[in-house]
């Protein structure tokens, strides 16, 4: 019977009536003037309400393909340390999304850091608040889906590196999203000097300069380790630029300023 990933966060992160979702995206989803044709992006995973308005920037920025590796960080401390679901399907209030087999089998070909296994995505968020976005603006779509639990800079950067490898192999556009949030939980003041930091090295498009500010300073970036992975396969790929579409706290929505998470979208091309 086939593996089918039902939705863990719909009613909470994002509404879970169809309707309502799909008017939610769109308020979201502002076309943008000039498409971008990108190997990676930077993508938040709060709840549409703070931060739905970052994410939706970027998607709307972008020409997206009909394949996705969406890699995203481990929040539940379940399963394998670099975690591949490698078949079947997710659900969302939208639909049914199919894994990428073949992007999958290729992966876990290529990374022996890599591992099967579906149950550290089960109550994962970030990913799952991405699929309706992409399903909002493609009639279909497949995606491979990645959690990242590991914390060492080799490990991220080989597995950007295999990333680019099956990339490069597929003959055929996939655009490699990172499912971050920046710093967490102190004031916005702060948050926004500590992301200001991370930024400068994710626009430079500098991996090991990331991984290196977000431990030197402290920053609660809690998808440092998909972005370093996206960064390291989109230059491999032949990434020559970045741009920050959007950045805001979460005290832009809730007016509370004393503890906010910061929000950053941006396209690598």
């Amino acid at each position: 019977m086939p593996l089918v990933r039902r939705p863990a966060v719909a009613g909470r992160f994002y509404p879970a009536q169809p309707d309502v979702l799909l008017h939610d995206l769109r308020s979201y989803l502002a076309p943008a003037e000039g498409k971008v044709r990108a190997y990676g992006c930077v993508v938040p995973h709060a709840g549409y309400m703070y931060s739905g308005h970052v994410a939706g920037a970027v998607y709307g920025r972008l020409e997206l393909p009909a394949r996705f590796i969406i890699l995203c960080p481990n929040h539940t401390g379940m399963g394998k340390p670099i975690a591949v679901m490698k078949k079947g399907s997710w659900e969302t209030p939208l639909g049914s999304v199919a894994v990428d087999e073949a992007l999958a089998t290729a992966l876990l070909e290529s990374c022996h850091l890599a591992s099967e296994d579906a149950d550290a995505h089960r109550a994962e968020h970030a990913l799952e608040v991405q699929l309706p976005f992409l399903q909002a603006l493609r009639r279909s779509f497949s995606f491979l889906p990645i959690t990242v639990g590991v914390g060492s800079f080799e490990a991220l950067a080989e597995l950007g590196q295999a990333l680019a490898d099956i990339t490069a192999r597929a003959h055929e556009a996939v655009l490699i999203i990172a499912s971050s949030d920046m710093n967490h939980y102190e004031s916005d003041a702060i948050t926004r000097v500590k992301d200001s930091k991370a930024l400068e090295r994710i626009l430079t498009l500098d991996p090991q300069g990331l991984f290196d500010v977000v431990m030197q300073e402290d920053i609660s970036m809690c998808g440092y380790g998909p972005t370093v992975a996206m960064l390291t396969a989109s230059k491999a790929l032949g990434a020559r630029s970045a741009e920050l579409v959007k950045y805001a706290t979460s005290g832009d929505v809730s007016g509370d300023r004393n503890m906010v998470v910061g929000y950053a979208g941006i396209v690598v091309s």
